[in-house]
C-alpha cells in the first residue's frame, strides 16, 4: 500500500478499465489482413493488365509515360504487391495462432 493518494487514484480506474470482448479484439486484424489480401493482390495483377496504360498520370506528367512503361517499374509494383501478400499471409497465420 503506497502513502500517496495518486497511485490509489490510478489503481482503482485500472481496475474499472472493461477489456473489450475476446471476439472484438480480433475484427481489427482481420480487417486489415483482408485488406492487405486485396491491395497485394491489385498490385500484383493490375501493373500487367492491359487497362495500365490507361490513367491520368501519363498525361498530366509526360515525362511519366516512359517509366509507365518501363517493365522494371512494372515489376517493382509487383513486387510491392508480393510484399502486401506476405504481410497479409503472415497476419492470417498469426491470426490463426492467435488463442482468445
Amino acid at each position: 500500500m503506497s502513502l500517496t493518494p495518486e497511485s490509489a487514484v490510478a489503481q482503482t480506474v485500472s481496475d474499472t478499465v472493461a477489456t473489450p470482448p475476446k471476439r472484438a479484439r480480433r475484427w481489427p486484424l482481420l480487417i486489415f489482413t483482408v485488406l492487405t489480401l486485396a491491395i497485394g493482390g491489385f498490385l500484383v495483377v493490375f501493373p500487367w493488365a492491359d487497362s495500365w496504360n490507361l490513367n491520368y498520370i501519363q498525361d498530366l506528367i509526360p515525362g511519366a509515360r516512359q517509366l509507365w512503361d518501363e517493365p522494371s517499374f512494372r515489376g517493382a509494383i509487383t513486387g510491392l504487391g508480393f510484399v502486401n501478400l506476405y504481410i497479409a499471409l503472415f497476419q492470417f497465420v498469426r491470426l490463426m495462432r492467435r488463442k482468445y
